[in-house]
């Protein structure tokens, strides 16, 4: 018997505007979403060879990552709108054309200026294929199976791709030059922007405008956000950059929403939050992000300072979770038609609480096996149970002119949860670590003993988090078993 997708079909599409290679298109997709989420963590790696290259200095480094994130978490809800008023496969191509120039840029810079801006020119095409990506699931695949597949490719993608960031870029790094983990993007984004007019479906441009005023104050407000919680990460929550880009940030917001109340072309309308299941599947993306991007922040520094392990060896470590969230996102993706959402939603941020829980266990003797293994494949498991059905609670119900937005803030929630986590879960562990060190003599063991305490503490507060997002779920999600049991007895049979 055939499945159902709970996100509902494109009803303004005909048969001669499907592609005829459903796997080519997804393909294009899915290798686009990973190429952007990948960026996110692949220079990671690669940061102290740049240092060294470009003689940054300790404070102007971490922009070569924040200007990646800002742009890329501040454009977002700019980004969704544009493909759906300028037509989504059009602003895909644009999209994937600017993160290839910026690729290409980023690899030949030969100042830190330069770097930056090109690492900018990338989080500004991310922006724009991230939330159309996902929106050009619901155009091209018919609702059912195939929908089902394609989901689940995408949310393993979107899982795995930080893990694989990492793993990417300490080959590229020891084996090649820091200047791979950018130019690798280059003729992967020329083939994907020149098989995707080809190979996706067109959508066509929708009546209506772009909201400038609603854009201006969301981005500014957005990228400020982004910015304040990255400052909070290196300077403190009390520091004044900190607290005047966050004050700033949550007026501009303010703003946003008093604009958007009374546009008549707003780029986020209230409508969007009408669907309960969607709503709480925007607070599931928040809340998981601020958990388990601590999970990537802290196991890095700890398999290299304190195990010792190069930076191909750091990335080889992640492998067991990116293998555990795609083969278990493809599992969910197969039955998650047949038993609804809830199951999948409320077991996933559970699980992840107990591989949390674990890892907060570790100290300065912990090993790899099975110190960091056990909990990271748990961890996995309940990821890869959450990004399915968390996808497709986000999408469902959405009005086609609307598919672009929808997609756009569930990618917020994942940005701004993961920016949080790493301030908030950052500044617990250094806190820990600092007092940890208070009146004893630094020496390399007991530093590492102090550093293993503030990640043990960071992963605790992490698992307490993940531990919350299984309240909600429980609380906010409501299962869809008697429409899907509908739609099902009304499908034909495989």
């Amino acid at each position: 018997m055939a499945t159902a997708s709970i996100v509902p079909t494109n009803t303004n599409r005909t048969a001669d505007q499907l592609p005829r290679n459903l796997n080519l298109a997804l393909a294009v997709i899915a290798v686009a979403q990973l190429m952007v989420i990948l960026d996110a963590t692949i220079v990671n790696i690669a940061l102290p060879s740049i240092q060294r290259a470009l003689h940054f200095s300790p404070t102007g480094l971490e922009w070569v990552i924040n200007a990646y994130s800002l742009t890329f978490g501040g454009l977002l809800l700019l980004g969704g709108r544009a493909g759906d008023l300028f037509g989504r496969r059009r602003m895909f191509t644009t999209g994937i054309a600017l993160f290839t120039l910026g690729s290409l840029a980023g690899g030949f810079a030969n100042s830190d200026v330069w770097l930056i801006a090109a690492r900018a020119a990338q989080g500004v095409g991310a922006a724009i294929v991230a939330p159309t990506a996902l929106s050009l699931i619901a155009d091209t695949f018919s609702e059912g199976p195939a929908r089902n597949r394609a989901l689940g490719v995408y949310a393993a993608v979107a899982g795995a791709g930080g893990a694989l960031g990492l793993l990417l870029g300490g080959i590229l790094t020891d084996f090649a030059s820091w200047r791979w983990v950018l130019f690798v993007n280059v003729p992967i984004g020329i083939i994907l922007a020149i098989a995707a007019p080809r190979v996706l479906a067109a959508s066509q441009r929708r009546a209506g405008r772009l909201d400038l005023p609603g854009a201006l104050t969301v981005t500014a407000g957005m990228i400020l956000l982004v910015y304040g919680l990255t400052s909070a990460a290196t300077n403190g929550w009390t520091n004044s950059t900190t607290l005047m880009s966050l004050g700033i940030a949550a007026v501009l917001l303010v703003v946003f929403l008093v604009i958007e109340s009374r546009s008549e072309h707003a780029l986020m309308p209230f409508s969007i939050f009408a669907q309960r299941n969607r709503n709480g599947a925007y607070a599931l993306s928040l809340v998981i992000g601020v958990a388990v991007f601590g999970v990537f922040f802290f196991l890095t520094q700890f398999v290299q300072n304190n195990l010792g392990f190069s930076p191909f060896q750091a990335g080889l470590a992640f492998l067991p979770m990116t293998a555990g969230i795609i083969v278990t996102s493809q599992i969910v993706a197969r039955l998650v038609g047949r038993f609804g959402p809830r199951m999948f939603i409320t077991a996933g941020p559970l699980l992840v609480a107990t591989g949390l829980f674990w890892l907060s266990r570790i100290n300065d003797q912990t090993g790899y096996f099975p110190g960091l293994v056990g909990p990271m494949l748990i961890i996995a498991i309940g990821m890869g149970n959450i990004f399915v059905p968390l996808t497709l609670m986000a999408v469902s119900g959405a009005r086609p002119q609307e598919s672009g937005l929808a997609s756009a803030l569930l990618n917020v929630g994942q940005q701004i949860g993961g920016s949080i986590g790493i301030a908030l879960l950052g500044t617990i562990a250094a806190t820990v670590t600092k007092n940890q060190l208070v009146g004893r003599v630094p020496t390399h063991a007991v530093v590492n003993s102090a550093l293993a305490s503030g990640y043990g503490a960071g992963f605790e507060l992490a698992a307490a988090l993940a531990l919350a997002g299984f309240a909600l779920a429980l609380a906010v999600i409501r299962g869809r078993r008697p429409q899907l049991a509908a739609r099902l007895a009304e499908a034909p049979a495989a």
